[in-house]
This record gives C-alpha cells, sequence and structure tokens, in this order.
C-alpha cells in the first residue's frame, strides 16, 4: 500500500538540484523540484503548513536549465505541501502575477479548495504494492464499454458502506464489481477523475461541476472521490478491477483546462508561461482561440505542452495502470501551429510511436466545435472514434423516421462507409445510443423536449437534436399502453447496440431505467438527479441487458475482426428476399432483416483456429404495423423478440409493430 505521509520539516537547506522530471520528486532521501517556464523572470518555491493555509518558508529557485527552474530540499518529506510565485511581465501574451500561488503542472495531489485560491501541490510517496496486478488487455472485438460517474454510481447504493459511498473504494467495493461482473461489461469508462474545478459561476447558483470536464491537475486524481485523500485508493480500485478482469479507461481533458477565458481565475499554467501553453488569439494575444467552447484551448502544438499530456498519460499507464483513454474534444488536440486538424501531425504521431501508450485503448472524441472539427473516420490506426452518425440513425430509425434502412444497414455492419477507406476495421467504430450528455434511455423514449430548468440557464443550454419520442406523453405517464410501448423501444435500442459490428458502450444506469427528468445536459446536478437510484432499479430490464451483453459474447459474428463479405450478410425484405434498390430507396421502408451466415466468418482466433458461428437472423421493425416476415428457410430458433419473448417460431414469423427479433439455426 501508499507510503504514509512523514512528519514535515520547514528545509532550511536548498542544493542545485536537476531539471528531470518535472514536478516534486520523493528520491528517498529528499525532495527534487523542477519547474518550467521560459518567460518567467524569477520563481518562488512556497511551503505550506499541514492545513496549507500558512506560508511558512518561501525558497528562491535560482538554477534554470533549458527553460527549468529547479532545486533540491534534502529536508523535505512527502505530505509537504507547496506552491509557486512566479515573477515576470503582465502585458501582451504574458499574465504573470507573482501574487498568486500557483500549483505545479506535474503535481500528483493537490489538496485544499483549487477554486478559491487555496490548492496546494502536494509532495508524495508513489509507493504501492501491486503485487500480481496485470491489466486485462481485452481485445476491442470483446471490448463492452460502460461509461459511469465516480460518485454518482454509488452514492446511493444502499449495500456499499455509507463512507464509502460516492468514492474510488466505493466503486471497487464487492457489491459494485460483482454487479458489473453479473452485467458482463469488460470495461468502465470513468467521467473525469483529473482534478478540476468548479466554476464560480456555478457556486454562486449554488450548483456544482458534477461531469468533471473542467480539469487543471492532469496527474493528480480528484480527492472528492477520494475516501482518504491518498494515490492508493485510486490504486486499490484500479487493481481490484483487473483482479475481475475489469479495465478501466479514463476520460480525459486535455483539450482546455479550468482557467477560461480572458477573464478567468490564474490558478496554474495561465501564471506560469500563458504565451506557452494557451493557443492565443493571433488579432489579440490576451485574449485565446477558443475550440471547446470553455473558453481556452491547450496548446498542444508546443513541444512542452505535447509533453506534458505525453508525460500525463504514461504516468497514468504505468504509476496508476489504467488501461485506456477516451479524449474529449480529441480534434483540438490535434491541432497543428496553423490550428487545422492533422492527423499525421506533433500529437497523433507521438501517441502513434509510444511504446507505452500505443498499446492501450484510445477513444477519441472526433469533434470540437471550432472551424473543421468534426473529424469522424479522419483518425490514423491505432484509434477508435465515439461514432454519432451511429447514435443519430439508430435513435432516428426506431423512433419512426422516413428513409434510413440504408444507413442503418451501414451502422449494424461497422460502419465501412467512415472508417474502411482509411484500412481500419469495424473495432474502429465505438457504437453508441446515449452518453454522459444527452438524455438518457428512459428519458430517450420519455420526453421529446429536454427540460434543463434545473440548470438555471433558461433551458437553452443542452442539445434540442434528441431525436427522441414520448410516445403520446411527456414525462411520467400512467398510460399502460405508452409505459410498454416505451419499455420495447429500450429493448428495441440496447438489442439494436449489442448485435451490431463495433464495441459498444453503455451508459451506467441505461439498463436500470435512470432518469434525469428530461434534463438532457446535467453537467451541473450533483445530486438525485444524476446519480443512480438502485432502490428503483428496472431488475426486468436489467436482466435483459445482461442476455443481450451474453449473446453478443457467445456469437463471434456480432464481433467480427473485419468487415463482413457481401457473402456473409444478406439483407432481406419483408419477404425473405434480397432487398432492391428501389427498396432501399423507399422512404416507406421501415423494416429489415440481416442475416449472418455464421460458416462464413473467414476469421481466425488469437491462436490460429478457424472462427464460426451459426447463422443467425435479425429482423428490425420500426413501423406502426406488424408484418408477416417469411424466413429464408426452415430450422429457426427464437433467441429475442422484444414484444412477446416466448413465442414459437413460425413461418412467415408474425413479427409485431416496433420490435426487434433475433432467430438462430444451429449448424
Amino acid at each position: 500500500m501508499e507510503a504514509p505521509a512523514r512528519s514535515l520539516v520547514a528545509p532550511s537547506t536548498v542544493w542545485r538540484g536537476r531539471p528531470y522530471p518535472l514536478g516534486a520528486t520523493w528520491d528517498g532521501a529528499g525532495v527534487n523540484f523542477a519547474l518550467f517556464s521560459k518567460n518567467a523572470e524569477r520563481v518562488e518555491l512556497c511551503l505550506f503548513d499541514p492545513r496549507g493555509r500558512r506560508e511558512i518558508e518561501r525558497v528562491d529557485v535560482r538554477e534554470r536549465t533549458d527553460f527549468v527552474w529547479h532545486c533540491y530540499l534534502p529536508e523535505a518529506r512527502p505530505g509537504l505541501l507547496y506552491g509557486y510565485r512566479v515573477h515576470g511581465a503582465n502585458e501582451g501574451p504574458h499574465r504573470f502575477d507573482a501574487s498568486r500561488i500557483l500549483l505545479d503542472p506535474y503535481a500528483k495531489l493537490i489538496q485544499g479548495k483549487i477554486g478559491a485560491g487555496l490548492g496546494r501541490s502536494q509532495v508524495v510517496d508513489t509507493a504501492f504494492s501491486w503485487g500480481d496486478d496485470r491489466p486485462p488487455r481485452t481485445g476491442w472485438r470483446d471490448t463492452v464499454v460502460y461509461e459511469l460517474h465516480v460518485k454518482g454510481f454509488t452514492q446511493r447504493h444502499p449495500r456499499v458502506p455509507e463512507q464509502l459511498r460516492g468514492t474510488y473504494a466505493g466503486l471497487s467495493s464487492a457489491p459494485v464489481v460483482e454487479y458489473l461482473q453479473r452485467l458482463g461489461v469488460t470495461a468502465v469508462e470513468l467521467l473525469p477523475v483529473h482534478a478540476f474545478v468548479d466554476e464560480k459561476r456555478l457556486l454562486q447558483h449554488g450548483l456544482r461541476n458534477y461531469w468533471g470536464y473542467n480539469s487543471i491537475g492532469f496527474f493528480a486524481p480528484e480527492l472528492r472521490y477520494s475516501a482518504t485523500g491518498t494515490l492508493g485508493e485510486f490504486k486499490t480500485m484500479v487493481k481490484t478491477l483487473h483482479a475481475a478482469g475489469i479495465e478501466a479507461i479514463l476520460d480525459v481533458v486535455y483539450n482546455h483546462t479550468a482557467e477560461g477565458d480572458h477573464n478567468g481565475p490564474l490558478i496554474s499554467f495561465r501564471g506560469l508561461d500563458n504565451a506557452i501553453y494557451y493557443r492565443l488569439d493571433p488579432g489579440n494575444v490576451r485574449r485565446y482561440l477558443n475550440f471547446t467552447g470553455t473558453g481556452n484551448s491547450f496548446n498542444t502544438a508546443h513541444r512542452v505542452v505535447l509533453a506534458l499530456v505525453m508525460d500525463s498519460l504514461r504516468y497514468w499507464v504505468q504509476e496508476m495502470h489504467v488501461d485506456g483513454f477516451r479524449f474529449d474534444l480529441a480534434p483540438t488536440l490535434a491541432r497543428n501551429a496553423m490550428q487545422q486538424f492533422d492527423r499525421n501531425g506533433a500529437f497523433l504521431s507521438a501517441v502513434r510511436q509510444d511504446p507505452v501508450l500505443s498499446r492501450v485503448k484510445l477513444i477519441a472524441e472526433p469533434w470540437d466545435i471550432g472551424e473543421g472539427g468534426y473529424q469522424l473516420g479522419h483518425f490514423p490506426p491505432g484509434w477508435v472514434e465515439w461514432n454519432d452518425k451511429y447514435r443519430d440513425a439508430v435513435r432516428s430509425f426506431w423512433r419512426g423516421d422516413a428513409g434510413l434502412v440504408g444507413e442503418l444497414a451501414s451502422r449494424l455492419a461497422g460502419s465501412s462507409d467512415i472508417f474502411q477507406r482509411a484500412g481500419r476495421s469495424p473495432r474502429s467504430s465505438v457504437n453508441l445510443i446515449t452518453a454522459h450528455d444527452g438524455f438518457t434511455l428512459h428519458d430517450l423514449v420519455s420526453y421529446e423536449r429536454k427540460h434543463n430548468e434545473a440548470n438555471l440557464e433558461g433551458n437553452r443550454d443542452g442539445s434540442d437534436d434528441n431525436r427522441s419520442s414520448n410516445y403520446g406523453a411527456e414525462g411520467p405517464t400512467s398510460d399502460a399502453a405508452i409505459e410498454s410501448l416505451r419499455q420495447r423501444q429500450k429493448r428495441n435500442l440496447l438489442a439494436t447496440l449489442l448485435f451490431s459490428q463495433g464495441p459498444p458502450m453503455l451508459v451506467a444506469g441505461d439498463e436500470l431505467g435512470r432518469t434525469q427528468q428530461g434534463n438532457n445536459n446535467a453537467y451541473c446536478q450533483d445530486g438525485g438527479l444524476s446519480w443512480v437510484d438502485w432502490e428503483s432499479a428496472d431488475e426486468a430490464l436489467v436482466d435483459f441487458t445482461r442476455a443481450m451483453i451474453e449473446l453478443r459474447r457467445r456469437h463471434p459474428a456480432f464481433r467480427r475482426r473485419s468487415y463482413p463479405n457481401p457473402e456473409d450478410v444478406s439483407w432481406l425484405t419483408a419477404a425473405g428476399v434480397p432487398m432492391a434498390q428501389a427498396q432501399w430507396t423507399d422512404a416507406a421502408t421501415r423494416t429489415l432483416g440481416m442475416l449472418l451466415l455464421g460458416k462464413r466468418l473467414a476469421e481466425r482466433d488469437d491462436r490460429g483456429t478457424p472462427v464460426e458461428d451459426d447463422d443467425l437472423l435479425l429482423l428490425l421493425n420500426a413501423d406502426t404495423r406488424a408484418v408477416d416476415f417469411t424466413l429464408p428457410g426452415e430450422g429457426w430458433r427464437l433467441l429475442v423478440d422484444t414484444a412477446a419473448p416466448q413465442r414459437l417460431v413460425t413461418n412467415p414469423y408474425a413479427l409485431e409493430a416496433r420490435t426487434l427479433v433475433l432467430l438462430v439455426k444451429a449448424r
């Protein structure tokens, strides 16, 4: 386990130290401090009492090597709180202000209230007993991602000890890990856990930044999710998940920082070297280019900023043992010095050639809000991407929109129209129906309009393009027919997701029937609106989700390494014959059959053994009318019918309105 903090001694001896590694490094005898700033004129290291309130010593950092200011304190120990005062100009692109205590960008822990100016970097001892921990290294074809919020997932869990709810320790508690295993997911994707800041505007209205997309410490785990305030708690969580065969993926926000726009707070990077760390507006260098919608954009086109991001990523893999990353607004990171997305540029090239990072899971959110920011399908090999075209097509199809069977077929088969031209495979498409931003699955079939009044922004925030339906009543209803249809639509959406080529991503609580009461942008709702309500769980939907995940695991035809050949898959009309061009383009066509011939997978497993499967027939009817679907041949057995799970198989098959059916024929 992590070594306990040692007694703090105010150092009086200062040695020259080393410029590498950056940050505060405990070597067993003392602490080396190293800080980059090219444009600073003077740097002071400030040491604090254990509460971080009183400055007990100030050290003039005199040594500078290649713009790295450094010193060594032989009497310093883990647990010591510190910060920096950085002197320099406050004009043009520079924002130096020595009256502010700044956080170390390489701090491994950050204590105190950051937004209130009381955040302090902390020296840590990273020692931890990992034992026989091994990363699961689940292949993408076998991966089922489960996006969750560390606090929200366990805050209301009745079987998690109260003192551990909402923490890393709570997430690694036995009831939670056992639930994840039973559900069948293979990876948890944690909403941001880097140290982050609550915006002043939110605090003034009694709200909090719940999601955490406002990072300031790229090496430090957020301590509001810690029961113990130690690195060891996070590491224990990862180790426990690994022992259960579950990977830990972090949602990371390197595209901007919590320092906001030109009027934002001075916390770290802005006061350390504003001209280096941020993309400045060439027309007014007191302001920032804003590709992120948050007021600033991190300047990964600069070698020092790129090195910080790479160091951070490697730290989380090598020291914290995480298994991958989902990059928020990833095109911002891949913009070059000309501010254009460059798939062969510095960031993406650095990751691709890195011997550590190129081996972990790399997930891109392939858009930002800047010009040329939508880059779905344009990331290089080794990356996978959130596929919003999949999300929109599946939502629209099941809502009953016209003219979608062609696009639905492309999405079911792995979106080759998006990824194949770059030599990529179905694993490149992370398929999703919902995510943290937007409606929950329950709300997607219960609301036609967003209801974000609780965010206190006049319901202007959040997307208006939800592709949702309430099926006759906005929000909760006592109408049994509406409720039955909503339940069926949830099953349709979940089954479609899990029977599509490409790794699926589920959102925690969707399988439980979680609602946000129509709020599709609950970023500031740290309460019952966002927390998973375990007491009200829809156990039938949990069982259904678990069964669909198991069917996906059992049938490799749904998890192909390559795109299906024309002879591997047939697209059928309700008459049981191949779709004709006229039917693909007919706006009235809302029924589709997908026949997967398992004997023709033409793939081999990791040991070189040919992969075969049973023949599978997926029927999808988004029409408001039932259809008699002629089955190709006999011998079919029912696996799934979202309308009537216990039905006998007849030919033709009476496919109910708004229903998905999966049939199997044994080899």
